[in-house]
């Protein structure tokens, strides 16, 4: 069902924000490659929560999905076999490069979310 959700809308610009700043201003070994990872997922998350009122969970192991079967693209040199590799921004947006860390950051980003929703969850029970 289509439903517009300011705040879910408001973390997804927050997180993409965060992200173009990690790309831009930084070079490092941790931030970059796995939080910017661990952040992604978030962010594809609130993007999907921001114009659908679908189950969390189902949201979440369905983004999860999605980064994995990216990350397994990666290792079979997808965006070259499809001659991508000239649009730059698609191509760092898609990666090259397959790591079995990254499927790490990806299932950290989802857990992250999963129990903050359920605690959302909880919360709202209570009161």
């Amino acid at each position: 069902m289509f439903t517009f959700n300011k705040k879910y809308f408001y973390f997804t610009f927050l997180l993409f924000l965060i992200e173009v700043c990690i790309a831009v201003f930084v070079d490092d070994g941790f931030i970059r490659p796995f939080i910017g990872d661990v952040l992604v997922v978030i962010l594809i998350y609130c993007f999907v929560k921001t114009f659908g009122k679908i189950n969390s969970s189902i949201v979440a192991l369905s983004v999860f999905a999605f980064a994995c079967t990216i990350e397994i693209l990666q290792y079979f040199n997808f965006v070259n076999k499809l001659g991508w590799q000239k649009y730059q921004i698609l191509a760092v947006a898609l990666g090259s490069t397959f790591d079995w860390k990254d499927i790490v950051a990806y299932a950290i980003g989802i857990i992250t979310v999963l129990f903050l929703e359920n605690r959302k969850a909880i919360i709202n029970n209570m009161g």
